[in-house]
């Protein structure tokens, strides 16, 4: 399965095959699409890395945790705005959180270098689970998280700041189920990924599911055993395919975790018997993203419009959160940042890196919660 998805692939390897150790970018000479090359004043870190099943509309939610029609996310005549640059904008910004949404952040922040050269930007990824804390702490601007945070993590912010924090939908993110490019497998249904992946088989699955053969597959792959990759605990994509997936269920320890997206496509290309789960924008030519069904319903490609629309059951925001202050406006250089990242620009980088762009009105109404 090959799509335009692949050929931002390299991009996101170069970056993350740098991220054992901490890479310093001392200029801009331009946004280009490769981490190598790039040369933004940028920090960036990484580490190696929640009852029924959540259904598409739940996941593309209007706030972190409110569901809302689909029909609302849907683009119209609505253009995104370009980015105007304004004066008298420098200083300093610090990013922690998501490891899925490095690559983002550090393309952004080469943007927004190249209109204000004086700003220098820190950006962190060492997991989803890292943002709360640094943004309750005060250690980060932004904290960009794979998913919503969860209910503890609010309060923990909320009990030292007197109020919530902020969360700004970014991009949507198919998360893609993955098996080896000759697996002869072309779908599964979020029970049978549930009966692979955990332990409990909330969503519905009768039997643990453990050769390919208990998946329909016949003659040399019958007796073949399931190889399962995945994340760690850190990850926001791990919680998020916990939630969904296995129904807030628990994982089989015989899952291989990895210390990144790519890493895990990278695990399943490499294995015959495979399977893992990452993000859409990470697939190779070396693997393919199966179809998934959900309660009896038709199988969905994990495809931008199938995503967008909140028909793929594994579809779900991307976030950046901020600390504002209730009726005060946020901060002068982070809502510049976040301007060009919800701008036409800002979300043309989103869609070369993989991603699937808000629409219009969604970005709209990010915007408005920035003053």
């Amino acid at each position: 399965m090959k799509s335009r998805f692949q050929s931002t692939f390299g991009t996101r390897r170069a970056l993350f095959s740098i991220f054992a150790g901490i890479l310093v970018l001392s200029s801009l000479s331009g946004c280009g699409e490769s981490s190598d090359s790039s040369q933004a004043q940028t920090t960036i870190t990484a580490t190696s890395q929640a009852p029924t099943a959540v259904t598409p509309i739940e996941v593309l939610s209007t706030e972190s945790g409110a569901a809302t029609s689909s029909n609302q996310e849907q683009p119209s005549n609505a253009t995104l705005r370009d980015y105007e640059r304004v004066t008298g904008i420098s200083g300093n910004l610090s990013s922690i959180g998501s490891d899925t949404l490095a690559n983002l952040m550090t393309l952004w922040t080469e943007g927004f270098k190249r209109n204000y050269p004086s700003v220098n930007i820190q950006v962190q990824a060492a997991g989803s689970s890292t943002a709360p804390p640094a943004l309750t702490e005060g250690t980060a601007n932004f904290g960009p998280m794979s998913r919503a945070m969860k209910d503890k993590e609010i309060e923990a912010f909320e009990s030292r700041h007197g109020y919530k924090p902020t969360p700004i939908r970014v991009a949507i993110d198919a998360l893609a189920v993955y098996v080896h490019k000759d697996n002869p497998l072309d779908g599964l249904s979020i029970a049978d990924v549930d009966a692979m992946f955990s332990t409990t088989r909330r969503c519905g699955g009768s039997a643990s599911k453990d050769a390919w053969g208990s998946l329909g597959l016949t003659g040399g792959w019958t007796d073949r055993p399931i190889q399962l990759y995945g994340r760690n605990s850190v990850s926001g994509t791990y919680g998020y395919f916990k939630k969904v997936a296995l129904c807030s269920g628990d994982f089989k320890n015989s899952v291989n975790e990895q210390p990144g997206s790519a890493s895990v496509v990278q695990a399943v290309a490499s294995s015959l018997n495979g399977i893992g789960y990452s993000g859409i924008g990470y697939i190779t030519s070396g693997v393919k993203a199966l179809d998934i069904s959900i309660d009896g319903g038709p199988s969905i490609a994990a495809t931008p419009e199938n995503a967008l629309k909140g028909d793929y059951p594994l579809s779900r925001y991307l976030y950046v959160y901020v600390n504002k202050k209730p009726g005060q406006p946020l901060q002068p250089l982070a809502q510049e940042f976040l301007k060009l990242v919800l701008s036409k620009e800002g979300q043309e980088i989103v869609r070369k890196d993989g991603y699937i762009p808000v629409s219009p009105e969604v970005a709209e109404r990010e915007l408005a919660k920035l003053l």
